[in-house]
């Protein structure tokens, strides 16, 4: 009986009219129920989510299985590959065993299948490079990354808008660079006259901050060509999503690139793309591998960026999905906007775990099925709690479920299957040359040059002057005794007598 009214609630719950994926099948004391799927609509798939478990639970597999149906259904992905596990995508997987087994129990027949993936880098690994320009960012997003303070910002405000009143591109970290050094020093008095006095502590801080950036890489990212976004909206021939996967491997070390970049691209595609309306699916839906990198050492002013953009987003028919080990690595704020959740294993193993276990179990619906605290600690590979929206945007039930298996490889490419890969790339060839035209820097130098040629003529003409001055000085310095002489009054009155005798005669 109870089997019975568990199949009913969560079939009532789960039930999809229009268009869905299915995540697999519900679970009961740790055993499936015959047909009991977990079935996620698409049109609440834009709604956000959080994939979250210990190490070793199957998150892995389940972004795997989540971008698969997306792709499948024509939806485009872009994933954060922080540890290099995602790049299998591009082939079929293999028909074993144990996974036809699982997906009797399921009910879904179990085929192999490859996806058409593009393989990104914010570095200079192989694949299709990803840039933006210090100007897209804007003065605004652009500190905040910085975390800078209100005098500092404003001194940002004044460089982008001086290089806007003046034509001048702001394109990379180096333009930047030079611009604070202008304002303070060769083109000091032109901005105090334009946009009042900029001290030398305040650009002296801003510097040290994106010199801290550059340390982390920054200068790769910075530039052109920049990235556009309808790139990552492409279908292939067969009506297949691409899967953009952008590949972080040697970037994990460096949080404040990898935020930076985030940030960047949210607020990129949020500017960019247009209002959806209900359009009955995702435009686009993004996964944040290790979401822990971005709130870490976030800033509060970063932070509420980033609950803004959630908050936002989402009416751009965009959905963005959160991955971490512990739900509380998401900030409360961001986590109130988040429709879909999938709880893998939580492991107990210190009374620190037992309080997160306890509060991450407090963040789902209560149900009359389980006793969350306890079966979130006994969930097995591979398997989760979910709830999510149903088609009218009500929360379904809490399900235990036994997650369908990737249908494409669940191992990483090889190096000769990325260069193919690479090499038969559109994106690729579009984006590997890096763009250095004359910017901000170029632009400044050429200024400073012209102002100190203009000053250097200006002193050798002063100099010339001054030393036909004292030849003239000199000159007539030298006349000074015969003018005395001649207009002295015994020269005047001896000449005078001559003159007379020479008259008598």
């Amino acid at each position: 009986m109870t089997a019975t009214k568990f199949s009913d609630a969560i079939n009532a719950g789960y039930d999809c009219k229009g268009e869905h994926i299915v995540l697999g099948g519900a679970i009961l004391n740790g055993e499936s129920v015959p047909n009991t799927q977990i079935k996620i609509p698409l049109k609440t798939l834009n709604r956000h989510g959080l994939i979250a478990g210990a190490t070793g639970t199957g998150k892995t597999k389940t972004i795997q299985v989540l971008s698969e149906q997306l792709s499948q259904n024509g939806i485009p992905v872009l994933m954060m590959d922080i540890k290099g596990d995602f790049s299998g995508i591009a082939m079929p997987g293999e028909e074993k065993s144990f996974i036809t087994e699982r997906h009797e129990k399921i009910g879904i027949p179990y085929e192999t299948k490859a996806f058409p993936v593009e393989l990104m880098s914010l570095s200079s690994q192989n694949g299709v490079r990803l840039r933006a320009t210090v100007s897209e960012f804007g003065p605004v997003l652009f500190s905040r990354i910085l975390d800078l303070n209100d005098t500092q910002s404003g001194v940002v405000s004044i460089i982008f808008k001086y290089c806007n009143d003046n034509q001048i591109p702001l394109l990379d970290l180096k333009d930047f660079k030079k611009l604070l050094q202008y304002a303070t020093e060769e083109g000091k008095a032109e901005f105090e006259k334009e946009y009042g006095r900029i001290s030398t502590s305040s650009t002296g801080s801003i510097l040290r901050k994106v010199i801290e950036l550059e340390e982390q890489g920054a200068d790769l990212f910075f530039g052109e060509l920049s990235f556009e976004i309808d790139d990552l909206m492409r279908i292939d021939s067969n009506g297949n999503g691409y899967i953009n996967i952008i590949r972080l491997t040697d970037i994990q070390d460096k949080p404040k690139l990898f935020s930076t970049f985030i940030l960047s691209l949210l607020a990129e595609i949020y500017g960019q793309m247009p209002e959806q309306g209900d359009s009955g699916r995702p435009e686009l839906v993004i996964f944040i591998d290790e979401a822990h990198l971005i709130f870490d050492q976030a800033s509060k002013a970063l932070l509420d960026q980033i609950e803004t953009i959630v908050k936002l987003i989402r009416s751009k028919g965009i959905g963005i999905y959160f991955i971490t080990q512990n739900p509380t690595d998401v900030p409360n704020g961001v986590l109130a906007q988040l429709g879909l959740k999938i709880q893998h294993a939580l492991r107990a193993f210190t009374a620190n775990d037992r309080k997160a276990i306890k509060m991450t179990a407090e963040n789902y619906p209560i149900s009359e099925f389980y006793k969350t605290d306890e079966v979130i600690t006994q969930l097995g590979i591979g398997e989760a709690f979910v709830t999510a929206l149903n088609e009218k945007g009500i929360p379904t039930p809490l399900a235990a479920c036994m997650l369908r298996s990737p249908m494409s490889r669940m191992d990483i490419l090889t190096p000769a299957e990325i260069d193919t890969i690479n090499s038969n790339s559109k994106l690729v060839k579009k984006y590997q040359e890096t763009i250095d035209r004359e910017s901000a820097y170029e632009i400044l130098n050429k200024k400073i040059e012209s102002a100190q040629e203009v000053a250097a003529k200006e002193a050798e003409k002063q100099a010339e002057e001054k030393a036909q001055k004292s030849t003239a000085t000199r000159q007539s310095s030298a006349m000074n005794p015969i003018v005395k002489v001649l207009t002295s009054a015994t020269f005047i009155r001896g000449a005078f007598g001559i003159l007379s005798k020479m008259f008598k005669k």
